[in-house]
């Protein structure tokens, strides 16, 4: 019977990373079902939602304990359920763009949060505008909208919620 393993694991960052993880999960018997792996300053993280056998999830538990030790990384790991099926749920994508403030990720969930609309992913990030050297920040979301709202409302109201705060914005089905 295949079980779910979520791990994360965060480090100085380093070229090959990536490779020693996944190569350890492979080589224990599991399969790496989902991830997210990003830089955050100097730091790595990575989250992987790992599939496989009792044996071989439990092997990995205590093979990556030991590389985390070997390798300086604080790791997180959890016994998962595959997630329910969310027929009662839309999913939209959204992606925003603005001048970089304070802020703003809390504001845009407080959005969705007060209409009770989950956010399944968010990323988000900070540069600089190639012409005009302004700081900038884009978000970037699902939000599983539930049946029991009303589309055209929502996607109105969250356009006047930009307008206010000065956002652009793209609120729109996710294709599959």
């Amino acid at each position: 019977m295949k079980q779910l393993l979520t791990v994360s694991a965060l480090g100085a960052d380093r070229t090959g990373m990536v490779h020693d993880l996944t190569h350890l999960v492979a080589d224990c018997g599991g399969n790496v079902i989902e991830s997210r792996m990003t830089a955050l300053g100097s730091e790595f993280l990575i989250a992987l939602l790992i599939g496989g056998n009792w044996h071989a999830l439990a092997k990995l538990e205590t093979e990556i304990k030991k590389y985390a030790t070997d390798n300086d990384l604080e790791l997180t790991m959890k016994r998962t359920d595959p997630r329910a099926a969310r027929t009662e749920m839309l999913p939209y994508s959204v992606d925003i763009v603005c001048l970089d403030q304070p802020g703003v990720v809390a504001s845009v969930t407080g959005f969705f949060s007060a209409r009770g609309i989950d956010l399944s992913e968010l990323d988000g990030r900070s540069y600089t505008a190639n012409h005009t050297g302004a700081p900038m920040f884009s978000v970037r979301m699902i939000a599983n909208v539930p049946n029991r709202i009303h589309l055209g409302v929502l996607r109105e109201e969250f356009m006047d919620f930009c307008d206010q705060m000065n956002l652009d914005a793209i609120l729109e089905p996710v294709k599959s």
